[in-house]
């Protein structure tokens, strides 16, 4: 039966192409655009697996860089602290504004569209502008020097803007039956924001967090001007390279393109490890409401 169902759809489909060719020349676009896409994609990571893989090596996660050996686990470290202190200086002031802007401010508010162009305008500024604010106010005139604290607060500023849009689009999706079945049982506005609208909210709002951690992880330029390019495992206060940073100084000096590849496919395999650990949980936090 659904052979001859398919069979009898078929002379339809081709009336309604004919009748609508617009329609057929769109869907077709559409199509094609996402065939490219993902074809684009696969050669990309193909690319890098084929060129990376085979350059890895043990002397590659020493645990002293020398340059000899390339060694890109200071670097490793380095960007795994710089991803927690962003994100515990972002995340914080940008879900604490996206609430404002939708559970608290009056709706048509003037402070309520400033904030929002102001955040559309901020996501478009290019990263070494970025980088340049951060080195003349975070490492000249706060005299934080060259340091992770340094990069940290300029990309914490570079992801504020995606983490307020991310969050405040995610609670706006929350149904306003929510709130209301929350006020008729009593509940006070911040009761019914901590305790049903946020965890509503929960999966949009960890997804703009990793978008902000795949940009945190990708960052160069802005980092080279603010916590440097030395390679060792730096504190707070220290100037230490990421792995991006590493990889492109590997890369621009055209001595270690292998060993750039190399470290290409652990930024790859890293960026999938935060994704996959922060989608695990926002799967657990779904269920556990």
């Amino acid at each position: 039966m659904s052979h001859s169902n398919a069979k009898a759809s078929r002379p339809g489909f081709l009336r309604n192409a004919l009748r609508h060719p617009g329609s057929l020349l769109l869907s077709a676009v559409t199509h094609l655009g996402a065939l490219i896409t993902v074809l684009v994609l696969g050669f990309l990571l193909a690319y890098i697996l084929i060129n990376g893989i085979p350059n890895l090596k043990p002397e590659l996660f020493s645990p002293v860089y020398t340059s000899e050996n390339q060694s890109m686990l200071p670097a490793i470290i380095n960007t795994c602290t710089m991803t927690l202190v962003s994100l515990l200086l972002a995340v914080p002031f940008g879900v604490g504004s996206s609430i404002y802007l939708v559970e608290y401010a009056p709706k048509g508010s003037k402070l309520v569209g400033l904030v929002r162009v102001t955040t559309e305008t901020l996501s478009g500024i290019p990263s070494i502008v970025y980088g340049l604010f951060g080195m003349l106010f975070f490492n000249n005139a706060l005299h934080l020097g060259y340091s992770i604290l340094s990069g940290a607060l300029t990309l914490a500023i570079m992801i504020l803007p995606l983490i307020m849009r991310t969050t405040e689009e995610a609670l706006l999706c929350v149904p306003d039956m929510y709130r209301e079945g929350s006020f008729g049982l009593g509940a006070g506005r911040l009761r019914t924001v901590m305790c049903i609208v946020l965890p509503t909210a929960v999966p949009g709002i960890l997804s703009g967090v990793i978008l902000a951690i795949g940009r945190i992880v990708g960052e160069t330029a802005a980092l080279m001007y603010t916590s440097g390019t030395v390679v060792k495992v730096a504190g707070l206060m220290d100037s230490g390279i990421t792995l991006s940073v590493h990889m492109y100084r590997q890369a621009s000096e055209s001595l270690y393109t292998e060993q750039a590849y190399a470290t290409s496919v652990v930024l790859l395999l890293l960026v999938l490890l935060i994704n996959f650990c922060s989608n695990k949980l926002a799967r657990m936090i779904t269920k556990g409401r």
